[in-house]
């Protein structure tokens, strides 16, 4: 079974991403590599420290479905780091959904991967001006967008970034996905039980810590 890909670097938000990789690990059980140009650790916007788990150079692009990539608050370090822009110019021709969310499609941009794909990003639009690999004419302001096998989405859709990459990759989350809370609960629906045999397994991981 394929694997998914996070790519880290300096400043990256955890925010805009915990609800897809939530959900990638523990409803369906995907295993998830994180990635950065070397094994060193790397800041969140947040200020949580993260190392990766392989670098750039140890990994076989063959062996994912799924590239993602945070926002970043701060995203020159990432933009000229030529390890994580030779990575990324890889994904180009693969049949990998690549999600990027808020500041990052300026990385795909760099490198070349957007120059005939139509896109949303959360950057200031200055930045077009600036970085001539923007296509201008390729921008969408949208909350969320879909173009070929790349998804890009403006930070504050994380929730809807997350449904429509679980989507893609055919995983079924049902319509009403990490909605607000809008109606009044009865203690019956939010009085949980296991079922017996996850409820076996608890106990018997129990006694090894009682033990």
């Amino acid at each position: 079974m394929k694997k998914i890909a996070v790519v880290i670097y300096p400043y990256f938000s955890l925010q805009e991403i915990t609800t897809l990789t939530s959900c990638l690990k523990i409803w369906f059980g995907k295993d998830i590599d994180y990635l950065g140009s070397e094994l060193n650790i790397y800041e969140s916007e947040e200020g949580f420290q993260v190392t990766p788990t392989k670098t750039f150079n140890d990994v076989d692009l063959d062996d994912y479905s799924c590239v993602i990539l945070p926002g970043i608050i701060n995203p020159l370090p990432a933009l000229y780091d030529n390890r994580l822009i030779n990575f990324l110019s890889g994904l180009k021709d693969k049949e990998i959904l690549i999600a990027s969310i808020s500041s990052s499609p300026l990385l795909l941009a760099k490198a070349g991967l957007l120059s005939e794909v139509k896109f949303t990003a959360g950057i200031f639009m200055q930045m077009v001006d600036v970085f001539s690999f923007i296509k201008k004419e390729n921008f969408i302001h949208q909350p969320i967008v879909k173009d070929k096998n790349i998804i890009t989405a403006i930070g504050f859709a994380f929730r809807e970034f997350a449904q429509l990459v679980l989507n893609e990759m055919g995983l079924d989350v049902g319509e009403s996905f990490m909605l607000p809370v809008t109606k009044e609960y009865t203690e019956d629906e939010l009085t949980f039980y296991w079922e017996n045999d996850d409820y076996q397994e608890f106990l018997d991981e129990l006694k090894e810590y009682q033990n």
